[in-house]
């Protein structure tokens, strides 16, 4: 029997050809708590703006102030329980700090309402520059939690790339052609939906590309 294949003994540490790459990664949080972290901050600005009384300018500059002490506690609780900087949630604190702090320094709601444009079209040139690099940045985001062939990083980077570039061309189009209520009904209850559904749309071609990890019993 190899070394590798011996059982360690009683009180021992495995080897490290037993541990799994599970071992190595971060914490995962619980969906549903991940959820309510990343919706929180929403149901705070949409309830702030629907309960505050003034007119819509400002209403939504009263939410905007509470949307981004409620990005800071989101982001203090993914780090807390993932006991890692999570990227994707940091560019978007980073974009609502300053949009968000533009809208309540010069008290204008046109800062907020571009937001969404800017954090979209920034994702999108990410990962559409990543493309052009020949590199899959979605790959170092999500490589811990799915292990896809290079085609599929290659798709889905570019299919999410598309996405981001569609919500923020929406977004647009909303924010500048109808009401301020309008446009935070659809920054609530439209665009995260709309993300969602998108995802789950993925599944079958992240079945397709999906490769097995080889278990260590298998290796020789």
């Amino acid at each position: 029997m190899s070394p590798i294949t011996e059982f360690p003994q009683a009180g021992a540490s495995p080897p490290l050809a037993h541990r799994t790459r599970a071992a190595y990664i971060h914490p995962v949080m619980n969906p549903i708590v991940k959820f309510l972290v990343e919706v929180g901050p929403l149901a705070a600005f949409f309830i702030t703006y629907s309960t505050w009384g003034g007119d819509d300018k400002a209403n939504l500059i009263a939410a905007t102030a509470i949307f981004m002490g409620a990005i800071t506690a989101s982001l203090a609780v993914s780090v807390w329980l993932e006991r890692r900087i999570p990227l994707m949630p940091v560019v978007s604190a980073v974009v609502v700090f300053v949009f968000g702090g533009l809208t309540l320094a010069l008290d204008s709601e046109i800062f907020i309402k571009m937001k969404p444009t800017i954090i979209n079209a920034l994702f999108a040139a990410i990962l559409f520059a990543g493309l052009a690099l020949r590199r899959a940045f979605l790959k170092h985001l999500f490589g811990a939690v799915m292990n896809l062939d290079e085609a599929g990083w290659k798709k889905l980077s570019l299919r999410w790339a598309v996405f981001f570039v569609a919500v923020a061309v929406l977004n647009e189009i909303v924010w500048r052609s109808f009401s301020t209520d309008l446009w935070v009904n659809f920054k609530v209850f439209g665009i995260l939906p709309l993300t969602l559904v998108f995802a789950l749309s993925q599944t079958p071609l992240i079945h397709r590309h999906t490769v097995a990890e080889e278990s260590p019993a298998g290796k020789s």
